[in-house]
């Protein structure tokens, strides 16, 4: 699932990339649509400034719509490749795009067959308004934040309730938050594993992520005392309270919580194999997620204890498969092969 700006790319150069890979892969490419937030990035564009968040979306819409348009461009029985008649593709197959909008005027066709899975998987991870009613509107597949269940199940309930208003089965979404997995043989032993990787982000960095985060000098607090009280200010005000949420939550020092923010500060598990399964399960049955987007914090142990340890557990609990259900990458995440607009009478659905 690789990354592709809408606000620094062009639709048809994204649309043969992506169709290229998935043809390449024979199913298994997805679409990762970001609308880039740094605002240095403009500059390396010929932009004096970044384009503002909203317009960005726009841009993101019409790009979306113009990708996909063009992935239809053939329908999946247009290339006849006959060569006793000399017929290559039946050209009443093939459709032209001529799309014209407020962001893009492209031709089309796409000069390639139609992808594997109709169109690679479409990825998104934006969390804004924009973002989330993007995401109802477009994605399959969400990276999401996970700070915790209480939160990422009003997140679920929101995009999937922005769904149901647009006609969309909220089942061909699948939320995946991030989440860090770290096991060990006791939960003390994945603890201090966690403690270490952390201790191992230097002070001097990670006190600025947490003056950011807090939107106040966090350099003049005792580095081995508790997070004293933060004032509001103008800054971020989520970010400002997962943090100190965070930091009452485990106890942590003021050094701590730099080191954890300036290191991997979302969500993450650890503990053994079986209590790390049973809080993915709850997650699972509670509507929080429908999977996870899993983070190793070393390699190749990290992993290997996620393969050797961690899923069996999960398949004693019926939560993960013990075969795959196909070959592609849409079968594997249980979502639909999208229906060609232009060539099938029912597709599975029509951008708006």
């Amino acid at each position: 699932m690789a990354t592709a700006s809408t606000t620094f790319d062009s639709p048809y150069h994204v649309a043969r990339r992506f169709a290229s890979l998935d043809h390449i892969s024979e199913g298994r490419a997805g679409w990762n649509i970001v609308t880039t937030s740094n605002p240095d990035a403009a500059l390396n564009f010929g932009l004096e400034q970044h384009m503002e968040h909203g317009d960005r979306y726009q841009r993101a819409r019409e790009f979306y719509d113009v990708v996909t348009g063009l992935w239809d461009s053939f329908a999946d029985d247009a290339f006849l490749r006959d060569v006793d008649s000399g017929i290559y593709v039946d050209p009443e197959r093939m459709h032209v795009l001529a799309h014209k909008g407020p962001h893009f005027s492209v031709r089309g066709p796409l000069n390639i067959a139609r992808p594997p899975q109709g169109w690679p998987v479409i990825v998104q991870a934006g969390a804004s308004e924009a973002g989330r009613q993007l995401a109802a509107e477009t994605a399959e597949v969400i990276f999401a934040a996970g700070d915790s269940l209480p939160a990422a199940q009003a997140f679920y309930r929101d995009v999937k309730g922005r769904m149901r208003a647009i006609g969309r089965d909220p089942d061909h979404l699948k939320i995946l938050p991030g989440a860090l997995v770290i096991i060990g043989d006791t939960v003390e032993e994945a603890r201090a594993k966690r403690a270490t990787l952390d201790g191992l982000v230097h002070y001097a960095n990670a006190i600025g992520s947490l003056s950011i985060a807090l939107g106040v000098d966090a350099s003049r607090f005792d580095p081995d005392g508790p997070l004293p009280e933060i004032p509001d200010t103008n800054a971020s005000k989520s970010a400002r309270e997962r943090a100190v949420n965070l930091a009452r939550r485990e106890g942590l020092t003021v050094r701590q919580l730099a080191q954890r923010l300036g290191g991997y500060a979302g969500m993450a598990f650890v503990g053994t194999a079986d209590s790390v399964a049973d809080e993915m399960q709850v997650w699972l049955e509670e509507e929080g997620s429908d999977g996870f987007n899993l983070n190793f914090p070393y390699l190749p142990q990290g992993l290997d204890d996620v393969v050797d340890k961690l899923i069996p557990a999960l398949q004693q609990r019926g939560i993960f498969r013990k075969d795959y259900e196909g070959t592609t990458l849409r079968e594997h995440l249980g979502l639909p092969r999208p229906g060609n607009r232009f060539f099938d009478r029912a597709a599975v659905r029509t951008p708006l």
